[in-house]
């Protein structure tokens, strides 16, 4: 049986509390904006005052208005609504984590970088082991205050040659504000349309001078969300006690800071720094009366809670004469920290041994920390022959990872351990760590008026995986003032994680149980295991960009990714042999299950993919006079992934089942359609944003509850998620110039995914499909907003 198992021992849903996606609307000239096509970016080039008109490679641009006019508060869900590229988990089930990633095309988080003003943020300390972000620790952007984002730059575009390992998929960089002065304030309310999970988030930004030539930017954000519930009836007890599918009750604080003072001389000091802190509780499968009657006498269902902290500390000097280079010197240093227990619940197997058990226990720690070092150097040089400047840029890095595993208390792990998850055993805690070194060389220009060309190269080393080389040639033609083509080929690597090596743990079912074993342990051999190698991918873009009319712009960018040796969760094996190696991982089973109704899996390099797709967005501006003005947008992402060839474990086995292959190649939608229009009036008193979205099908393999293949980790039941349309709709007036109040409604019609059959339900728990659905299961959601500029 394959279980829905997450880092840190715990599982988290990662449904949307708003559940669509609304298209990208550009922001006005009339709201102070430039059109997106004419906005200034630094990321996926070198070179200094770079339009998006004008990128070599497809880059999206998205205000920190576009993503508040979404309604959602934190820029992930935010940036799911604009953009049809970034997928977004839709639902889990049993446990999750709150962690908000970022993934695009329809490949693993772990496979998109995220930086923070240009500089590498670190990872989440969680690891998910299924769905398509299995084995990622991916970076969670919830945790830096939303009030405080500028913009964020989406890199669509292999760019490890760039910026290092992780950019297989893309970029994305969140740019911070810098203001001096003024600032803004939000305040969000809302709910489902059922009544439940209610939201409150309220959040602040204020810009300061600091002494003749500095500023200092400060934010605040509070977020707090209420449980939802969407389980089916509990086919036990005929009632509504079982509740595990829905989202978590979170609480969320951010806090950040982005400051920098210029000197005389032209040098500027600069720092970043963010912390944030969460709280989570997530419910657990609920046991009936006759399990531990003397105990729970009406039965118990266990709470899993998770206390996170989160910061990021970011300081540097640059400057613009140093023998004529700009120059960047800069370190960051950041973490993630997960503290994990487990309330109402009980150590069956203690209580049997001693009469007594604890009925709450502390179930484990995990931590990632990551140190950055980098000195960056950039120079235009004029050279004969060529119409525009050589820029070259060159630098140095290096990155100190660590990741630690804490033991759980004793009562969580002995006899079995406890109820719903076993706590950590002292022999699998311990820290972890190792050291990159990285240096890189980007030669740009422009060979003629039309021509541009672009070639990058990077070496790493890993202290555990040895070399890595990556490189990435792009080039554009301007046929025409009016239309461009443009083409890049990039390689890339990424290593496994610290996580994906050492994680270890056990979940605990009423009736089963499944471990997660070390990679690289002893245990993990005796099933197959061998020893992870890094991924490595091949990636290629060609497209186009057109503006017929003056007011309208299209891209279109095709693109094929060949990544090989992708590591996701090995095939789950049940049995003897489970039993065998989790008791040599020093992790003990309760008796009273059957050999056939535990598993165990680890993460190992499975198979070689294929992932082949299309972008394209298009926009025009619509002038009505005194009636105002219409942004219109219409975007698409098409992409299907093949597996091309699958490797064999050391015992011979195939390295994937049905289930993780499907998670590989069909749970994430084939196509995505966003369109819509955002229409202001003229004195900038109403506006109105009305979006539509098309999700495409999507494929799973699903466990068995019932019947004869219950529990198997080698028979599923493949189950097609029908394509799902959704609406999204928001009215906002001005009172007056400062304050802008909003009334709006995600998945206005409140839609819901496909049902799934009552035997791939968890005791009758899961009405839709946990790893695959491409829409939240919370149906509607709608809300009431204020802003004020300070």
């Amino acid at each position: 049986m394959k279980r829905r198992q997450i880092r840190g021992t715990f599982w988290v849903s990662l449904t949307c509390t708003a559940l669509s996606c609304s298209g990208q609307a550009l922001a006005s000239a009339s709201q102070g904006t430039e059109p997106e096509n004419e906005n200034v970016i630094v990321t996926g080039t070198r070179e200094i005052h770079k339009k998006v008109r004008d990128s070599l490679s497809p880059v999206d641009v998205v205000s920190n208005r576009e993503m508040l006019n979404t309604g959602q508060t934190n820029a992930t869900a935010a940036l799911a609504q604009i953009l049809p590229s970034v997928t977004r988990p839709a639902v889990g089930q049993f446990d999750g984590a709150p962690t908000d990633f970022i993934s695009l095309r329809g490949l693993n988080p772990n496979q998109t970088l995220v930086l923070v003003n240009g500089k590498r943020h670190h990872n989440s300390s969680y690891l998910y082991t299924d769905g398509f972000a299995d084995g990622a620790t991916p970076t969670d952007i919830d945790l830096i205050a939303p009030e405080l984002i500028d913009h964020i730059e989406v890199l669509r575009d292999g760019a490890a040659a760039q910026y290092g390992s992780d950019a297989i998929a893309g970029v994305v960089n969140i740019i911070l504000k810098k203001a001096d002065h003024g600032g803004s304030a939000r305040s969000q309310i809302g709910q489902t349309y059922e009544g439940d999970g209610f939201v409150v988030q309220a959040g602040a930004e204020k810009g300061l001078k600091l002494g003749s030539s500095g500023f200092v930017d400060l934010s605040f954000d509070y977020r707090h969300q209420d449980h939802t519930f969407r389980s089916g009836t509990d086919n036990r007890t005929g009632t509504d006690t079982l509740r595990v599918v829905g989202d978590p009750s979170t609480t969320r604080y951010d806090a950040a800071l982005n400051a920098g003072y210029t000197f005389e001389n032209g040098i500027e000091a600069y720092t970043t720094e963010t912390y944030a802190h969460r709280f989570t509780d997530i419910m657990q499968v609920y046991r009936v009366p006759s399990r531990f009657p003397e105990v729970y006498p009406n039965g118990f269902t266990p709470h899993q809670t998770a206390t996170e902290n989160d910061f990021s500390a970011a300081v540097g000097l640059r400057g613009n004469n140093l023998f004529g280079w700009h120059w960047d010197l800069a370190s960051n240093y950041g973490g993630d920290f997960i503290n994990s227990n487990l309330n109402n619940t009980l150590n069956s197997g203690l209580y049997a041994a001693t009469g007594s058990s604890p009925l709450s226990v502390h179930l484990a720690d995990y931590s990632t920390t990551q140190l950055n070092n980098a000195f960056d150097l950039t120079k235009p040089f004029k050279i004969k022959g060529l119409t525009g400047p050589l820029t070259v840029a060159a630098g140095v890095s290096h990155r100190f990872e660590t990741y630690g595993t804490g033991v759980g208390s004793p009562a969580s792990y002995l006899y079995g351990g406890t109820q719903a998850q076993a706590g950590l055993l002292p022999s699998n805690a311990g820290p972890h760590s190792r050291v990159v070194y990285s240096t890189y060389l980007d030669l740009s220009a422009r060979l003629t008026r039309n021509w541009q060309a672009e070639l990058a190269g990077r070496y790493e080393h890993y202290t555990d995986f040895g070399n890595t080389y990556n490189g990435k040639a792009s080039t554009r033609y301007d046929i025409t003032p009016k239309l461009a083509v443009r083409a890049t080929f990039s390689t890339g690597t990424r290593a496994p994680s610290l996580a994906n090596e050492y994680y270890s743990a056990l979940a605990v079912g009423p009736e089963s149980a499944s471990g997660t074993l070390a990679a690289n342990s002893a245990a993990a051999r005796l099933l197959g295991a061998t020893p992870l190698k890094p991924e490595y991918a091949t990636n290629l873009t060609a497209g186009l960009v057109y503006s017929p009319l003056k007011r309208l712009h299209v891209t279109l960018d095709a693109y094929q990714i060949d990544i090989r040796d992708r590591i996701v969760s090995g095939p789950g094996i049940s049995g003897n042999a489970a039993l065998e190696a989790l008791r040599v991982q020093g992790i003990a089973v309760s008796s009273s299950l059957a050999p056939d109704d535990v598993s165990a899996s680890f993460f190992t390099n499975a198979a070689a993919t294929r992932t082949r797709g299309v972008d394209v967005t298009v926009t025009y501006r619509t002038e009505f006079g005194r009636f105002g003005n219409v942004d219109w947008d219409a975007s698409l992402n098409a992409n299907y992934t093949s597996i091309r060839h699958v490797n064999t474990l050391a015992n011979g086995m195939s390295a994937l089942n049905a289930q993780t292959a499907a998670y590989l190649a069909s749970s994430t939608p084939k196509n995505r359609i966003i369109f819509g229009g955002h229409w202001q009036s003229a004195s900038g008193t109403w506006d109105v944003s009305l979006h539509e979205q098309r999700f495409g099908q999507t494929a799973d393999e699903m466990t068995w509850y019932e019947g004869p293949y219950a529990y198997s980790a080698t028979d599923f039941n493949r189950i097609y998620n029908q394509p799902r349309w959704i609406t999204n709709f928001e009215v906002g007036y001005r009172p007056i110039e400062k304050l802008r109040l909003a009334l709006g409604a995600n998945n206005l019609f409140n839609s819901y995914p496909s049902r799934i059959p009552a035997a791939n339900g968890y005791y009758g728990s899961g009405k839709y499909d946990g790893a695959a659905s491409q829409i939240g299961i919370n149906g509607g959601f709608y809300y009431a907003q204020a802003s004020y500029q300070l």
